[in-house]
């Protein structure tokens, strides 16, 4: 197995950026990048896919509550239940395995959607030692992006 490249990683982010641009109308940031080590970035909600195929492993949003109201109200849903929450979460995570599986091809495989509530100890590196963290600021909240991928 081999370590993903930096254009690789570049189609997790640039999904992330064109999800708020294109969804709200605000665009988001990248405001961190690193090599994730003992401690992985968890928040309030968390949405996770994995993946087989052409890459093995998995990747996950988490974003804080205070956030998907929000975002939510942005999408045109004004339900704040906690499953609409956990629904935002999942949707934001689905949409960028989504856009992964556009760019890589048919050979990946993304499961549906998991989402966890609070920062739950399932929520974990999966393949790599140090998984890709990225930290994306969108309007003040900031959602953390783990690619915690490899492939085949």
């Amino acid at each position: 197995m081999s370590a993903l490249t930096a254009a690789e990683i570049k189609v997790f982010v640039d999904a992330v950026i064109r999800y708020f641009d294109r969804l709200t109308g605000d665009g988001a940031v990248v405001s961190a990048s690193y090599l994730a080590d003992t401690a992985i970035p968890r928040s309030d909600y968390t949405g996770l896919i994995t993946f087989s195929g052409r890459f093995r492993g998995c990747i996950y949003c988490s974003a804080p509550r205070a956030m998907l109201p929000e975002l939510l109200a942005a999408l045109g849903e004004p339900d704040v239940s906690e499953p609409n929450l956990l629904d935002a979460v999942g949707e934001l995570t689905n949409t960028i395995a989504g856009n992964a599986r556009s760019h890589f091809g048919d050979g990946l495989e993304i499961s549906v959607p998991v989402t966890i509530r609070g920062t739950s100890e399932r929520i974990r590196a999966a393949v790599r030692a140090r998984p890709y963290a990225i930290v994306v600021r969108w309007r003040r909240h900031d959602i953390a992006v783990v690619v915690d991928l490899e492939r085949e």
